[in-house]
């Protein structure tokens, strides 16, 4: 009966399933067909080999947003027009027309040919920027004449005051503006710059030895006289933030210098333990970073850092330009690799504080965790490039360095005997304690030599089995004995 009623159940779900009506192909709808066939028409336009001058992407981003994000001045059309940054529009107008002095004797024929260059310009400049550009052809220009004429007139007027003051802006706010004029979405194309200064210029100071001028403080405060002089490029200069960049590599050359970086540096913790010396030197060069030998090949090992001055909390310089590497294609990551190095060799304020005393590391925050963070927060969202390390050398050769058996064999005993100034002290009294007492010794013996005994009576004298004041020399027994038998 049971068996029945399951045939009976499966033959009419069978029949529900037939009569089911199925579709081998569906009607196309020509609205997306056609959608679809247009894109493909159109193509996928390429990026223009002009852009440099990119959004933040949004991963970057939301690690620390106001490292990116202008709140003092717009440069450029990105931020352009915001409420907040409406007050140093002031301050730009009156920079632009002490640029282009009206009463001066070439003030508007500057003027005009300004107009005129600009123009000729507009397309190349509207296509270094990544994002479309919104405003009119007479928006945007506006836009590049003054905020243009504004940096210029800023370096120049910076330059003559011997790097103290500028008009019009004080004290505290020049270091504000000097660190938004290099955030990425803050920047004008630096041919845009030239292009002005050039047709103002009056002197022989290069445009980019002015900028470096102004924007070195950034990593060394008060660093002004002791910028880099020359800027080496890989490829053409793009905008300040490039300059600033370019300015504090050292000279590397193309990929022949370059190579695969397979782990990351060891801790400065962990280098010291292990023999290696860490200092600095003077050089403006921030990225110039050496490892090599010191007096003794095997022995004594040096890894040489240039002074780094962090006074930023949010560390906007460093970001910034690790955002350029990762947008920017046509140049090489030395900044990222640079922060990722830093990154590992600083992995708690121990480091911070070994750093510093080695003078490697000087900074103006509240405390050494929090140089910490910001150094090892930047390198957040960010994958290194690891195949064109321009610091391979020095990371391969430390660590090979640092897991030989005498670096390993020195770091054990570092760990173990001197891990804190207790330890320390307890262990250099216990090893002055063996060494005088082998001086002890030795002295001992050649003074008992002298008087002629044995070297078993020295060791009891010496250890107390034997009082020396009640002891005679075995020569002086050797005598007695002498005597006695004479007399008998």
């Amino acid at each position: 009966m049971g068996f029945n009623n399951l045939i009976r159940f499966a033959i009419h779900h069978n029949y529900k399933f037939m009569k089911r009506k199925f579709h081998c192909s569906a009607e196309i709808n020509p609205y997306w067909m056609g959608h679809v066939r247009e894109g493909l028409e159109r193509g996928n336009p390429k990026e223009s080999e002009h852009v440099c001058i990119y959004r933040i992407p949004r991963n970057m981003r939301q690690v620390e947003p106001k490292a990116y994000i202008p709140n003092n001045i717009a440069i450029g059309p990105y931020h352009h027009g915001r409420p907040h940054l409406k007050e140093m529009e002031d301050i730009k107008m009156r920079l632009f027309r002490r640029l282009f002095d009206p009463s001066g004797p070439n003030g508007s024929a500057q003027l005009d040919e300004a107009f005129k260059e600009l123009e000729s310009l507009q397309d190349k400049a509207r296509e270094c920027y990544a994002e479309k550009i919104k405003f009119s052809s007479d928006e945007f220009l506006e836009i590049m004449m003054i905020d243009g004429s504004f940096i210029i007139q800023l370096l120049r007027e910076f330059s003559e005051s011997e790097f103290n003051k500028v008009d019009d802006l004080s004290r505290w706010m020049l270091p504000t503006i000097r660190r938004e004029m290099i955030m990425l979405e803050n920047q004008i194309p630096l041919f845009v710059l030239t292009k002005l200064y050039e047709i103002t210029n009056n002197g022989n100071t290069s445009l980019e030895s002015l900028a470096l001028k102004f924007l070195y403080p950034l990593l060394r405060s008060g660093s002004s006289k002791n910028f880099p002089q020359t800027v080496k490029a890989d490829f053409e200069l793009q905008h300040l933030l490039d300059i600033l960049r370019s300015g504090v590599r050292p000279v590397i050359g193309g990929r022949d210098q370059r190579g695969s970086q397979t782990n990351m540096i060891h801790t400065a913790t962990e280098l010291v333990e292990s023999g290696v010396k860490i200092k600095t030197h003077d050089t403006p060069k921030l990225l110039d970073i050496r490892f090599g030998n010191k007096l003794l090949k095997k022995l004594v090992k040096e890894l040489t850092i240039p002074t780094l001055h962090i006074s930023d909390h949010r560390g906007t310089v460093f970001r910034n330009m690790v955002a350029f590497e990762k947008c920017h294609k046509r140049c090489y990551p030395d900044v990222t690799t640079y922060m990722f190095f830093f990154n590992r060799l600083i992995n708690s304020p121990k480091d911070v504080a070994l750093l510093h005393q080695n003078g490697v590391l000087n900074h103006s925050l509240g405390c050494d965790e929090e140089v910490a963070e910001v150094i090892n927060n930047i390198a957040k969202e960010i994958v290194p490039d690891s195949s064109e390390s321009y610091l391979y050398k020095a990371v391969n050769e430390a660590n090979e360095y640092v897991g030989s058996r005498y670096a390993k064999k020195r770091a054990s005993m570092v760990r173990n005997y001197f891990t804190s100034w207790v330890v320390g002290v307890t262990t250099a009294g216990a090893v002055f304690a063996l060494a005088f007492t082998v001086i002890q010794t030795i002295c001992a013996v050649y003074q008992h030599k002298r008087k002629g005994k044995s070297l078993f009576t020295i060791f009891l004298e010496t250890f107390g089995f034997v009082d020396s004041s009640n002891s005679a020399s075995d020569n002086d027994i050797n005598n007695n004995n002498n005597i006695l038998e004479s007399k008998t």
